[in-house]
């Protein structure tokens, strides 16, 4: 989906199709108002929008500072996902990753959700995301990561945690909160699940290691959040899984981004090479 069909969506959908194009990856969010609107790529789709609506409805409860829903129901228009959620106040300043350690803390104190969450299905995607590529990527690229999930997917399921498993994230980075003048809020809550804790935290531990997080920042999350994941027995496992995801997740943009082949080509170079030292940037 480009941002063409997102805006056809829009249309369909009665509201602004003029609106701002706030991003444009798994979902296009665009801007209208005191609204922010999530288009999803396909009707597959569906039942995470949905969950997502639910999730936003258990933290408001909880007290947990989040974004919330403008209606409590997805719609689906024209084989896409829509949901619409309240627009926050412009941030006061960029998030940090100080400013998520305490959110996943709160996050990682919660009981079970009165309703089911999936586990966190990190390498679920992969296959959809492999099958959007094409042509546009090696078949020989896919077959590795297909290969390399599966092993992953086996050793994560055999590994034993440190903390309790229990609701998390999913998707820990400070790009998924939001500084506005009341303090931290946390976003995009479609990847909420019920796993292991430790996923939440390889996530800046992958950041630091691959996409230029200054130590410092890292060492500065730790310390809020009371742990360093890197000190656990399972973290290259974890790791590896999300390295194998953040490789296919880009290569579906390869038919239609210039930038996504080379981007692609050198994360999978650096896995076959185990080079953990390669530099990956950000999609």
């Amino acid at each position: 989906m480009d941002e063409t069909r997102a805006r056809e969506v829009l249309a369909a959908a009665g509201l602004a199709r003029d609106a701002a194009l706030l991003a444009l990856g798994e979902n296009a969010v665009f801007g209208t108002g005191d609204v922010v609107v999530k288009v999803g790529r396909s009707a597959e789709l569906l039942e995470r929008a949905e969950r997502e609506l639910a999730v936003a409805g258990w933290l408001e409860g909880a007290g947990v500072p989040a974004v919330r829903a403008v209606e409590p129901k997805a719609r689906l228009v024209e084989g896409h996902p829509v949901t619409l959620w309240q627009r926050l106040p412009d941030a006061v300043r960029p998030a940090e990753p100080r400013d998520l350690a305490p959110l996943l803390r709160q996050v990682h104190g919660l009981p079970a959700a009165p309703f089911a969450l999936p586990r966190r299905e990190l390498l679920g995607g992969v296959e959809r995301w492999l099958r959007l590529a094409g042509d546009a990527i090696d078949p020989a690229d896919a077959a590795y990561l297909r290969e390399r999930r599966d092993g992953f997917a086996t050793a994560a399921a055999a590994l034993t945690p440190h903390l309790p498993p229990g609701p998390i994230h999913g998707d820990a980075l400070p790009r998924n909160v939001h500084i506005g003048p009341d303090g931290p809020v946390l976003v995009d809550l479609e990847t909420f699940s019920s796993d292991l804790r430790e996923h939440d935290l390889v996530v800046l531990a992958l950041s630091r290691d691959r996409y230029g997080l200054d130590p410092a920042a890292y060492d500065a999350f730790t310390e809020a959040y009371g742990w360093d994941v890197r000190d656990w027995a399972g973290c290259a496992v974890l790791r590896g899984a999300r390295e194998t995801a953040s490789c296919a997740w880009v290569a579906q943009h390869a038919p239609t981004n210039p930038k996504a082949p080379a981007e692609f080509r050198r994360r999978v170079a650096s896995l076959r090479e185990d080079d953990a030292q390669v530099r990956w940037y950000p999609f």
